[in-house]
């Protein structure tokens, strides 16, 4: 069993989780969550890897539709994490 207040096993989530956000095989999905964990993974509480741990456990269209808010969110996805998720600009 891990123990997610382990440092070691929330540095490795976190690595994991940048490579995870990098490689979706949408390429808008790409930009966006890759370009958003490289800025802020290592900002983030462990709750807050966690949350996106989960959001990344979503399929990709909807991500990106829950981002551009072309989709309404499910609660468990609404969160201050995707705020600053949908907040982010990738291009500047």
């Amino acid at each position: 069993m891990t123990d997610i207040h382990d440092p070691t096993e929330m540095e490795t989530r976190r690595k994991r989780l940048v490579y995870r956000s990098n490689y979706r095989g949408f390429k808008e999905a790409d930009m966006i969550l890759g370009g958003f964990a490289k800025a802020n993974i290592d900002l983030m509480t462990d709750d807050e890897v966690l949350m996106f741990e989960d959001l990344l456990s979503a399929k990709d269209h909807d991500i990106y539709a829950w981002i551009t808010q072309t989709l309404p969110v499910p609660a468990n996805y609404d969160t201050p994490l995707l705020e600053r998720l949908r907040a982010f600009k990738p291009f500047d």
